[in-house]
């Protein structure tokens, strides 16, 4: 009989390239388009730079994923992840153990949060936080005799992770094609996008628009059958959408006559990137359910929440017999090293400073931000805290769009890359900005002077000069 085994490749010469093009499936990319393209790899970082595998310094303004907000390099964050892993590198949440760094990280973040959010359960990301939460708002309608109450709503441009349930709240075409989502039961209103909105210079008829949009919405479905609004406070795969301030009030106060539940997706909001510890609380928002990730780890390691309001808690445990466990649990639920990392990181943001710093170089940030609203190809420039964008059009009168087989966010994402500068370059020429925290205003200035040559450079493109015409 013949060996079914394949013989061992020979291995030695090939480069990473080659491997990660012949291996390698990368998060949200077109598999034979990365084929194409081949992988930048990043080799080093420290504070606002990369290093990658030429040897050449880039600047990192969108912090990896919206996630490094401490910025690269801290050894202290890297003493306490190692320290946890010489102690206790695991420790199973499941059967009643627990680890001190869970525990302390549940009091701090607890504390930190909107009022009532007093419970917390640990994730290993944004999505299956976002997951989490939905099982939790099924079960919490189960337990109150309403198991009819099925049905969410989400907001167009929104972003929810791309877990199966979470891509379907996600309102953006990649994460449907293919996967048939959206399901059913979710459902999507008009995003409160002041620069596409017929009123968007008046912010009360922006923030009236979105009210009346979720009456109407749970209405048609019937109040009796919708489950919980989900929202981010600032909507950021959207192309980092800005509503109103007030907005968020105005959608929890709706969400709480309405009889439904209000989840807020904080997970690229949270941490400082807007100002505050969380958006909500600039708002004074409290909801029932609010999820995180991202700046909790700084992405030093992989860690999601969920935080659950008392009154949810109590109705979940108050359900059924002691004895009967609520059937929801990850294996690396409360992880010990990512709980370290995450106490180090907030650490760093409360009492390294690196809050008071991204306030202060916000300033920096947003007057370079409104200063690239002058280039010719600029319709828009929006921001809040360290999270902004600029919005290119064709015409600055009219906010036409650019067609889609220019490429814009892909030209933009070269030159920007070639002219030492990490954005982020969404397909419908929006340009995403989220620098670190620890950000100085020199590194700010040159972000965006590189920013600007790009535009420049892009501008001077003859098929780009025409559209514009």
């Amino acid at each position: 009989m013949q060996n079914a085994l394949k013989p061992e490749p020979v291995r030695s010469n090939r480069s990473l390239l080659e491997i990660d093009r012949d291996h390698l499936i990368h998060p949200v990319s077109s598999f034979r388009g990365h084929e194409r393209h081949g992988a930048r790899i990043l080799t080093a970082g420290d504070g606002m730079w990369l290093t990658d595998s030429d040897g050449r310094r880039i600047l990192d303004a969108f912090a990896g994923l919206w996630c490094v907000n401490v910025g690269y390099g801290q050894d202290s964050i890297v003493e306490a992840a190692a320290e946890q892993m010489r102690r206790l590198p695991y420790a199973t949440g499941y059967f009643h153990f627990s680890s001190e760094p869970a525990i302390r990280l549940a009091d701090e973040l607890t504390t930190l949060a909107p009022a009532g959010l007093d419970h917390i359960y640990f994730t290993l990301g944004g999505s299956d936080a976002v997951d989490s939460a939905i099982r939790y708002i099924v079960h919490y309608f189960n337990a109150i005799g309403q198991p009819q109450k099925k049905h969410f709503i989400a907001l167009e441009w929104g972003y929810h992770g791309s877990s199966s349930n979470g891509a379907g709240l996600t309102a953006l075409a990649n994460f449907h094609r293919g996967f048939d989502l959206p399901r059913s039961w979710q459902h999507h209103i008009a995003s409160p996008y002041p620069y596409r909105h017929p009123q968007g210079d008046d912010d009360a008829a922006v923030i009236a628009s979105s009210v009346a949009a979720l009456e109407a919405k749970v209405a048609e479905l019937g109040a009796d059958s919708v489950a919980a609004f989900c929202c981010e406070p600032i909507q950021g795969s959207g192309g980092v959408i800005v509503p109103p301030k007030g907005w968020l009030k105005a959608m929890r106060d709706a969400c709480t006559r309405l009889g439904i539940l209000m989840l807020v997706d904080e997970v690229i909001t949270g941490f400082g990137r807007t100002g505050p510890i969380f958006a909500c609380n600039d708002e004074g928002v409290s909801p029932d359910f609010l999820t995180l990730a991202k700046g909790l780890t700084s992405g030093y390691a992989p860690m999601g929440a969920v935080l659950m309001a008392d009154h949810i808690y109590q109705t979940i445990a108050d359900s059924a017999p002691e004895a009967l466990p609520v059937g929801h649990g990850f294996t690396y639920s409360g992880h010990p090293v990512s709980a370290a990392v995450a106490l180090e990181v907030l650490r760093l943001y409360r009492q390294g400073g690196l809050l008071e710093n991204g306030v202060a170089v916000g300033e920096r940030f947003a007057a370079r931000l409104e200063a690239l609203r002058a280039h010719p190809l600029v319709g828009d420039a929006r921001g809040r805290g360290l999270l902004g964008a600029v919005e290119l059009v064709t015409n600055k009168q009219t906010k036409a769009d650019f067609a889609a087989e220019l490429d814009v966010g892909g030209r933009l994402s070269q030159l920007t890359w070639d002219n030492g500068v990490i954005v982020r370059c969404f397909a419908n020429a929006v340009i995403g900005f989220a620098p670190a925290l620890c950000c100085s205003d020199d590194e700010m200035d040159l972000i965006f002077d590189r920013v600007e040559k790009s535009l420049d450079q892009l501008l001077e493109q003859p098929d780009i000069r025409a559209a514009l015409s």
